[in-house]
């Protein structure tokens, strides 16, 4: 892992991660293998509550881990580079989002360019944001960031999958989507070309109990939106937030990696 002058950062592939920073943010988070042989998915958590990553490889064993490992630790410094996350205005954010992410496409291509044992890997990744009283938040791939408010449940993001666009398309309905034989075919990623102009970024204002998850679809595999629901709902801390989720996505009969990192506004 990088080490970066002067800051403090932190990159997981399983385990969790229950943090407290200055009472505006609370998580939780949790990564596990499930039923494949290794890990692919990668969770960033900074320490001080400045933005939430989570990453899902795909290429291969070794591919996949290194692409999402790539992706979660490239972005962070990419971001802390552009931004001291004080005032910086809501284009300067957007820009600086899309930046990360591009600069991290591209150093995944490059290496799956000149390294046999890297051809074709790629990942996705989906990142939340803190600058000032915004919460900003993107994604390229089928990884997803939800917010749960005022009862509701709400995915912020869009999937990338040829599925979704034949969604978008009226060609299947969402139901037929579930089951579709592409609903794990992605168009966009990074390690892609498409990769580069694939984040959409949203500027959401923080709001006090407003509760957030990112998550690789491992999780939404195994757990509808109304379970998702019921528990950032009822579990008061986002911990048990994140060991439930994981739980529920493997008892629903999930097969991929599970990840979450779930986020508390106090």
């Amino acid at each position: 892992m990088r080490s970066v002058v002067g800051r403090r950062w932190r990159r997981e592939s399983g385990g969790k991660d229950s943090r407290v920073v200055a009472k505006k943010f609370r998580w939780g988070a949790k990564s596990i293998t499930n039923k494949r042989d290794n890990n692919e998915d990668r969770f960033m958590i900074d320490p001080d509550g400045r933005y939430f990553i989570v990453a899902d490889g795909m290429g291969g064993q070794a591919a996949g881990e290194r692409a999402s490992e790539m992706a979660s630790e490239i972005v962070p410094v990419e971001l802390e580079k552009r931004l001291e996350f004080k005032d910086e205005s809501p284009e300067t954010v957007e820009s600086a989002i899309k930046d990360a992410i591009s600069h991290a496409n591209a150093d995944i291509m490059t290496l799956a360019a000149i390294d046999v044992n890297s051809l074709n890997m790629g990942t996705t990744i989906v990142l939340a944001v803190a600058v000032g009283d915004s919460l900003y938040v993107a994604g390229v791939g089928d990884s997803r960031v939800y917010r749960f408010a005022d009862d509701k449940l709400l995915q912020l993001t869009k999937d990338h999958s040829l599925t979704q666009a034949l969604v978008d398309a009226g060609t299947i309905s969402e139901e037929d989507a579930k089951t579709h034989r592409f609903k794990n075919v992605l168009h966009r990623y990074l390690g892609s070309k498409e990769g580069n102009n694939g984040a959409e970024v949203k500027m959401l204002p923080l709001t006090t109990g407003h509760r957030y998850l990112l998550c690789s679809d491992g999780v939404n595999e195994g757990v509808e939106d109304d379970q998702i629901a019921e528990i950032l709902k009822r579990c008061a801390e986002p911990q048990q937030a994140a060991d439930e989720l994981v739980q529920a996505s493997q008892d629903g009969g999930a097969n991929d990696n599970i990840t979450c990192v779930v986020v508390y506004v106090d």
